[in-house]
């Protein structure tokens, strides 16, 4: 039983702490119950049935309520429990989002109670310290020397935003500080150039910055989805004298494919053409991990700016991303001196904090939940981990080559599967529905969480192809067989079925 109303207890006093364990004791026989009804990565029903759970929860009622119960905290867990994604099924493979270590969610429920913050020295200051230790680490393994930087974000796209940042303030320098002053009166055209597999994130940046969308160029890609460094060269000769190459932004794993650009062969190109090279690696760097994929990442070190993820390789739960800077000097345009958070006496006295790496104020210890994970797997773990993950994705392939009823797009670079579902003889009406119709029933069932995206097909036009995103190492060959069949077993049924509109997604339209 736990107090409510105004007699509410406060998770770091010893009855908080007593209340906090019966609450933990009943969420965790909560999640257990979950797993074992659900019997899928997802309750079946879709939308509709998620929609309906809400209805059913709050029952006419609000979360503000006039007479706030205990039995109302265990029914919320329950509720959130059943409606979840269990990311842990080996059919849930739609997203780049982990099942987390078991350390790295205890690491998490200590941080929420103790609420630690990273915007004043008396707000946190022993995870001041295991940022700052943590960062340098993490900025050792990009090959970075002492001088590097960096801070955790929200995620891969505020990453790519903060790199950006840096990057408009370095190659507009001499406008004068454009955080300060502003892109009023600027006579350069400001240009960003990345290839057209690149995450939609830098697009937005650009947007956010006050740069706009048009800004960015996007440069042809060969066979493996990797960035042309020749084309880029082309781009980079074909501007006029007020187009400025403010950044050229490198993928070390694109979210379709998991392709790699030239590293090595952009770095160059950036160095001649003293443009800030910003390499977007959320997804990729888990290959840093492992022997035989961190050549992949070979000219990593070069970079000026790396944003990664670890709740996507790391096992850590969301958020937990990064932005690197090779040089901190040129994270100053963060700086910001408040007298009631970071007063020059203070800081003079050794009382520093973490405000001037951050867009946020008030910020949550990222770092104690990863470095969780990190002293939980050890580098051998992690390494393996994600080879086991690649190895699973080629194991894929390799079935769907093998059989008759799905067709592979290309081979696995990462641990990423694009496939379509192989039209009968007859043909179908429309493939592109079809294809996005049996991810539909798939889930509506609660059968399986698949992903979709689009690309060429035998005649060149785009079209629907599902793909697998595989991050749970426990999977096994014999879950992707069974995976694999019961999508071809839908693909078939909803191919006979003919073109239609079935409300649980069982039938496809034009």
């Amino acid at each position: 039983m736990i107090d409510t109303g105004r007699n509410a207890a406060l998770a770091g006093r010893p009855e908080g702490l007593e209340q906090l364990r019966t609450l933990v004791d009943s969420a965790l026989g909560t999640l257990h119950d979950a797993l074992l009804k659900r019997g899928g990565p997802v309750a079946a029903g879709g939308p509709r049935a998620a929609a309906a759970a809400m209805d059913r929860f709050l029952d006419g009622g609000a979360f503000l309520a006039e007479s706030p119960s205990p039995r109302r905290v265990t029914e919320l867990f329950e509720a959130y429990a059943a409606g979840a994604a269990d990311l842990t099924h080996p059919a849930a493979v739609s997203r780049m989002q982990c099942a987390p270590t078991a350390a790295s969610v205890a690491a998490e429920l200590l941080a929420a109670a103790l609420n630690q913050s990273l915007h004043s020295w008396e707000s946190g200051p022993f995870a001041l310290q295991l940022e700052r230790r943590l960062i340098a680490e993490m900025a050792s393994w990009a090959g970075f020397g002492a001088g590097a930087s960096g801070t955790f974000t929200p995620g891969g796209s505020i990453s790519n935003l903060m790199g950006l940042l840096v990057a408009r303030e370095h190659a507009l320098q001499e406008s004068g500080e454009v955080s300060r002053s502003g892109l009023t009166g600027l006579r350069a055209a400001p240009r960003i150039l990345c290839s057209t597999a690149a995450h939609f994130s830098v697009a937005r940046a650009a947007g956010f910055l006050g740069l706009g969308r048009d800004t960015v160029v996007s440069v042809p890609v060969d066979d493996l989805g990797r960035m042309r460094a020749a084309e880029a060269r082309r781009v980079l000769d074909r501007f006029a004298p007020d187009e400025l190459p403010l950044a050229l932004v490198a993928t070390a794993g694109t979210t379709d494919r998991g392709s790699f650009d030239p590293l090595p062969e952009l770095a160059d190109l950036a160095a001649e053409r003293n443009t800030w090279l910003h390499v977007d690696a959320a997804y990729g760097i888990g290959a840093l991990f492992s022997p035989s994929l961190a050549p992949l990442l070979a000219g990593l070190d070069h970079a000026d700016s790396i944003a990664f993820d670890l709740h996507k390789f790391g096992w850590t739960p969301a958020s937990s991303s990064v932005l690197l800077v090779r040089d901190e000097q040129h994270l100053r345009c963060l700086d910001q001196q408040a007298v009631y958070l970071n007063p020059a006496d203070d800081e003079a006295a050794g009382f520093t904090a973490l405000l001037g790496t951050s867009m946020q104020t008030t910020r949550r210890s990222d770092a104690f939940k990863i470095a969780a994970s990190l002293l939980t797997l050890g580098r051998e773990g992690m390494g393996a981990w994600v080879d086991r993950c690649h190895g699973l994705a080629r194991y894929a392939a390799a079935r769907i080559t093998a059989g008759t009823d799905l067709d592979l797009l290309a081979e696995p670079l990462l641990s990423t599967v694009i496939f379509r579902c192989r039209p009968p003889a007859r043909g179908v009406a429309d493939e592109s529905a079809w294809n996005a119709a049996v991810r539909r029933t798939l889930m509506a069932r609660g059968h399986a969480l698949v992903a979709r995206t689009k690309a060429a097909g035998p005649d060149g036009e785009p079209r629907v192809h599902l793909k697998l995103v595989l991050l749970n190492p426990t999977t096994t060959e014999a879950e992707i067989d069974e995976l694999l069949a019961d999508i071809a077993a839908v693909a078939r049924e909803l191919a006979e079925a003919g073109p239609g509109e079935g409300g649980d997604g069982s039938t496809y339209g034009d």
